[in-house]
């Protein structure tokens, strides 16, 4: 790609935090990979609503009323266009990714998980895709089988097959490491499950802003991501899936908007996807998330992916040479991510000196904590990289760990 095309100081002019300092300096933020930094496009639109257009959706006859509804409509459409999915009715909007994994484990698997079956994970996985299916496991008494990975941090395929059998009722796996930032060759997974009829969930809350997002392409059954880790406001979430699997799958909260009648007898539910949105939608997230997917598609994808490879292949080249640095993983395809260690530094300890340089990073377990196990650490640092972030970057963050290591070396 031509850099000149992708405009690094325009791009960086819209995220108005990059003008703060931290502690006397810079910041140099690189912890996308937890949330991604809101550009003036989202932050304008949920001004723009909270100043002029506030009201709720789907209940009013008045004018605000009627404006929020299309506008909230519109935002489903976006979504469906962002996704490639066959019908705005498959985007259901949700608090974030935890909620989806969390409806589609309570709803789908209580209405069709028996005593036997099995659900496939990998080790690859965040807490949000775990801890939901042991809880409708252990309540059906289902069996949970884990696929290893190697020594460089891919999954490893030929053992996912050996773990497939008849028994096997859903497979829901990451699009993307958040520690490893490994790339799953989604459809070859999908392509394997749905021969033994399983579903397939897949977790995109790392994969959604790095690459594009074709559902249909991908066949995969429930796709799920969190606004705010593509720009988006907090708050705010989608939940793909399937029409015909929607239809079958019973309400997962009770409450206004999803109903269609009420009386005390019984209660019917209103038609997709209205019958999983009870309450009060997120109503200005879901503006905010639109905003955030049409200025990812006014940057567009090539160019996003060729800047973020240029800055991570430059950061493990700049951070491979520091003494005593452990590099995580180095996977066929990787998101900007990168997870280290100083030997004799806890990386906490990392974490904060670097915070004192105005560097902003995440440490710990990044809620992985099976992950962790089988890398034989309790947590790492991780530098996660996006469209705002410079080779020169890269470079304080170096010096800032050059002095790490000299500090605790």
């Amino acid at each position: 790609m031509n850099l000149k095309v992708f405009d690094i100081g325009r791009v960086r002019g819209e995220f108005r935090i990059l003008r703060r300092g931290i502690r006397g300096e810079p910041l140099v933020y690189l912890d996308s990979a937890a949330s991604a930094l809101k550009p003036v496009p989202v932050i304008e639109r949920l001004v723009q609503y909270y100043s002029y257009e506030t009201a709720n959706v789907h209940r009013g006859a008045h004018f605000l009323a009627e404006l929020g509804t299309i506008a909230y409509e519109d935002a489903r459409s976006t979504v469906r266009d962002f996704m490639h999915a066959k019908h705005a009715h498959e985007i259901v909007f949700t608090k974030g990714t935890t909620e989806s994994i969390n409806l589609v484990a309570q709803s789908f698997g209580r209405r069709f998980f028996n005593k036997g079956d099995e659900i496939i994970l990998s080790e690859l996985e965040h807490h949000s895709n775990i801890v939901p299916w042991q809880l409708i496991a252990e309540e059906k008494g289902c069996k949970i089988k884990v696929i290893p990975i190697t020594d460089s941090g891919d999954l490893d395929f030929q053992k996912f097959t050996e773990l497939l059998s008849p028994k096997t009722k859903m497979v829901a796996l990451t699009g993307c490491s958040n520690v490893l930032g490994t790339y799953v060759d989604v459809e070859k997974y999908v392509e394997a499950a749905h021969r033994v009829g399983a579903k397939v969930l897949i977790d995109g809350a790392q994969r959604i802003a790095q690459a594009p997002t074709d559902v249909q392409k991908m066949n995969c059954d429930f796709f799920v991501f969190s606004g705010h880790k593509i720009f988006g406001p907090y708050g705010i979430g989608v939940l793909y899936a399937k029409e015909d699997l929607l239809e079958t799958m019973p309400p997962y909260q009770g409450g206004g908007s999803m109903i269609s009648e009420v009386t005390w007898e019984r209660t019917t539910w209103a038609a997709l996807p209205h019958k999983f949105e009870a309450g009060t939608p997120p109503i200005a997230g879901a503006l905010g998330l639109a905003a955030a997917l049409r200025y990812v598609k006014s940057l567009g994808f090539s160019e996003i992916i060729e800047h973020e490879h240029q800055i991570l292949e430059y950061a493990r080249t700049q951070l491979s040479n520091i003494p005593g640095i452990t590099i995580y993983g180095r996977p066929v395809q990787q998101a900007p991510i990168l997870s280290f260690n100083l030997h004799g530094a806890h990386a906490s300890d990392v974490g904060a000196l670097l915070d004192q340089q105005g560097i902003a990073i995440r440490t710990g377990h990044h809620c992985c904590q099976p992950l962790m196990r089988r890398l034989g650490v309790s947590g790492t640092a991780r530098a996660s990289f996006s469209i705002y972030n410079t080779k020169q970057e890269v470079d304080v963050l170096r010096e800032g760990l050059l002095k790490a290591q000299g500090i605790f070396s």
